[in-house]
C-alpha cells in the first residue's frame, strides 16, 4: 500500500506524531495528489504499529491531550527499502471508467457516444487548463512540479483516447448494438416466476 510506505519514508528522518506526519506529506507532494485524511492516516498508523513496523509512545502535553509520537524500526526501514526497489506495476489488467460509459454509450447510439464523448473532451481540457496553472503556482517545487507534469501527461494520454474514440464512433456503435436474436419483453409486467 503506498501510503504506508509514504509515511516510513515519513519516519525515516525521524520521529512524528500524526498531524505533524501529514502536514509534511501535503507539504512535499503539493495540491495535486490532493489531502491525506487524518483519519486514514491515524489507521495506517495503527497498522504499521500491529505490523511491527513502526512503534508508538504516549508523550505527555500540558495544555493539550497527550499525543502519539511514531518511530520507525528496524523492520519498518527493510520494509521501505525493499518497496523502494521494488518497481511499480499496474495490477492486472487496465481499468478506467471512463471506458465503461464508453460501453454503455455505445450500445445505447451514436448520440448518446457523442455526448459522452463531449463531455469528456471538456473535463479533459479543463483539467489541463487547471493544471498548467498549478504548474505555474508551484515552479519552485520539484517534487510537486514533477507530480503535475505526470498528471497533464495522463490528461494529455486520455484526451488522445477520446480523439482516437471520435475518429472510431460507428464502428463503436455497431460493435456495440443490442443482439438482434435478444428477445424483449412484450409489456412491462415482470416476467412471471416459472415455479409458482
Amino acid at each position: 500500500m503506498p501510503i504506508q510506505h509514504a509515511v516510513l519514508a515519513l519516519l525515516a528522518s525521524g520521529p512524528g506524531y500524526g498531524y505533524e506526519l501529514r502536514g509534511e506529506f501535503q507539504e512535499s507532494v503539493g495540491p495535486q495528489w490532493g489531502g491525506l485524511n487524518i483519519g486514514h492516516l491515524y489507521q495506517v498508523l495503527d497498522r504499521l504499529v500491529r505490523d511491527e513496523l513502526v512503534t508508538r509512545m504516549e508523550v505527555a502535553q500540558v495544555d493539550r491531550p497527550d499525543k502519539n509520537v511514531y518511530r520507525l524500526t528496524r523492520a519498518g526501514r527493510e520494509e521501505l527499502d525493499r518497496w523502494l526497489k521494488a518497481p511499480f506495476v499496474r495490477q492486472s489488467g487496465y481499468r478506467d471508467d471512463f471506458f465503461l460509459k464508453l460501453f454503455a454509450a455505445s450500445r445505447l447510439g451514436p448520440a448518446e457516444l457523442k455526448t459522452v464523448l463531449a463531455v469528456q473532451r471538456d473535463a479533459y481540457l479543463a483539467e489541463l487548463a487547471s493544471l498548467s496553472e498549478l504548474r505555474t503556482l508551484h515552479a519552485d517545487r520539484p517534487l510537486v512540479r514533477l507530480l503535475i507534469e505526470a498528471a497533464v501527461m495522463h490528461t494529455e494520454a486520455n484526451l488522445r483516447v477520446v480523439e482516437l474514440a471520435e475518429a472510431a464512433e460507428t464502428a463503436l456503435v455497431d460493435a456495440h448494438a443490442p443482439q438482434a436474436h435478444r428477445v424483449e419483453p412484450a409489456t412491462d409486467e415482470p416476467v412471471a416466476d416459472a415455479g409458482g
